[in-house]
């Protein structure tokens, strides 16, 4: 699994190392990749590689693609949390007579 790729730019290096893990596995193997980019601004993760369009096109072939829209499940955890922690402290509380 590759996990939240796109959150950082990386160096030419670096997607040919990434090419080279997806060339190997290659009609082999499952590949599962997360990413926050569109495949169109991919290189903006990868500025100056060479070799940008033929890992998309290994990556895309054969691929199942699914696009996630809505927010974070950890900013809604977040949100949840800090509201608990905002409560009142006599919130939900009862009181014995």
């Amino acid at each position: 699994m590759i996990d939240e790729c796109g959150y950082l730019a990386y160096d030419a290096h670096a997607a040919d190392l990434l090419f080279e893990i997806v060339n190997q596995r290659y009609e082999r193997k499952a590949i599962l990749l997360t990413t926050n980019k569109v495949f169109k601004d991919w290189n903006t993760v990868f500025p100056n590689a060479t070799c940008i369009a033929a890992l998309l096109d290994r990556l895309t072939h054969h691929a199942d693609i699914t696009v996630l829209e809505g927010t974070s499940y950890r900013v809604r955890e977040s949100e949840l949390e800090a509201a608990a922690r905002n409560k009142p402290k006599s919130e939900g509380k009862t009181h014995a007579h």
